[in-house]
């Protein structure tokens, strides 16, 4: 797992999928969904939606069950922190970044951005 924050990507690198309906994920609440055997969560948080691997990369375990601090996500297992913004670490015992997404609502759809593969 590389944590790229896939934000960074022009548009134009990306492919946005669907993959839900926007009431599907109401204020403070998460949709857990898998793309290519990634296990991804998507929460939203104050009206904005933020898209991140559900998986930290100390011990492989699902990160999108712990608990929020502002936008940082605290791993259940081991306390671990990342920014549901970038993915970017913010504490230990994880030291390597997770993947983070683009999401967007388009015409009542979530949509998720993933690279291009050309």
């Amino acid at each position: 797992m590389t944590g790229m924050n896939y934000h960074q990507l022009a548009e134009s690198e990306l492919e946005f999928l669907e993959i839900a309906d926007s009431q599907d994920i109401p204020d403070g609440e998460r949709l857990y969904f898998e793309i290519d055997n990634q296990p991804i969560v998507i929460l939203r948080l104050a009206g904005q939606l933020f898209a991140i691997a559900d998986l930290c990369s100390h011990d492989y375990g699902p990160v999108g069950e712990g608990e929020l601090d502002g936008f940082e996500i605290i791993c259940p297992r081991h306390g671990a922190r990342f920014d549901i913004r970038s993915g970017k670490v913010c504490m230990l015992p994880a030291v390597e970044d997770i993947p983070a997404y683009p999401v967007r609502e388009v015409s009542g759809k979530i949509e998720i951005g993933f690279p291009k593969n050309d």
